[in-house]
């Protein structure tokens, strides 16, 4: 397999904050000319055998994945894991361990939104949740939407759901080098997932990537839906300074709420080093 590849290799569904059930992304993906597929739900491997059946029915290439909150320098970071044993007992402990904090957190989500007057928001946010322990502010964004609180999900966000935000509640997930070492104990590979994201100065953007390689990640998102045609480039450069391999995924979660569809993205830079070639083994 080469660069040339329709490899989508990051997305969600209802078992984490998506809105489509493992087997209609399947079927999105297989129907928009995906070659290669990983489900890539937020810390929960709980969609993976069904996924895995449902690329097998409509034809299309499968890894496993994951995708791991870490926090890093004060801020989210997410770390992919693809190719991973979705039944490794360390992984699955490092999951449920991360995921416990949610609750609570939510709790502290709408009761920061009830003293700006928006009272009910996590019960509201509940309908939403496929997984009650995975509550998550796309849930709270959905409800505020069905409320009439913001037009869409995006606003609500910028509103209230972003850092210094009124409903704004940080929380400490995994380590860095604790979610690397649950995705390759688990026999897969790490990726850092939409690094233009979490906006970090030029020197906490090396950190970031200098202590994950010393963990022994081993590859950047360079093509994915929140990264402009401007940001492939500087993640492709950086994938080649930092002897990474090039990853390329979605991160849809929804037919009405993604920018981007699955499948839809342009190929990776053919100078880089596809991720899949370092997936061979572990693709079904």
């Amino acid at each position: 397999m080469n660069s040339i590849l329709n490899a989508d290799l990051h997305c969600h569904s209802v078992v984490s904050d998506g809105t489509l059930t493992p087997e209609e992304l399947a079927a999105r993906a297989a129907a928009n000319g995906v070659e290669l597929w990983a489900l890539t739900d937020h810390d929960e491997v709980g969609g993976q055998e069904r996924a895995a059946a449902a690329a097998k029915a409509c034809g299309i290439r499968y890894v496993c994945g994951v995708e791991i909150s870490v926090t890093f320098l004060n801020q989210t970071v997410h770390i992919l894991g693809l190719g991973i044993d979705p039944e490794n007992a360390a992984l699955c402990a490092g999951l449920t361990a991360t995921r416990g904090g949610r609750t609570a957190r939510a709790r502290d989500m709408a009761a920061e939104l009830a003293r700006v007057g928006i009272p009910g928001v996590f019960e509201g946010a509940l309908k939403y949740v496929g997984n009650p322990e995975l509550i998550s502010r796309s849930h709270f964004a959905r409800y505020l939407v069905e409320a009439g609180v913001c037009p869409d999900t995006n606003a609500v966000f910028r509103k209230y759901l972003a850092a210094g935000k009124p409903g704004y509640v940080p929380h400490r997930w995994a380590t860095l080098g604790d979610a690397v070492a649950w995705i390759t104990g688990a026999g897969g590979v790490a990726v850092i997932a939409h690094p233009a994201r979490y906006k970090f100065s030029a020197n906490e953007e090396f950190a970031l990537f200098t202590e994950f390689k010393g963990h022994g990640g081993a590859g950047v998102e360079v093509v994915t839906g929140s990264h402009t045609s401007a940001e492939y480039l500087t993640y492709g450069a950086a994938a080649s300074d930092y002897g990474l391999a090039a990853s390329r995924g979605s991160d849809f979660h929804s037919p009405d709420e993604s920018h981007t569809d699955l499948g839809s993205l342009p190929y990776l830079p053919g100078s880089l080093t596809p991720v899949w070639e370092l997936l061979a083994s572990r693709i079904h």
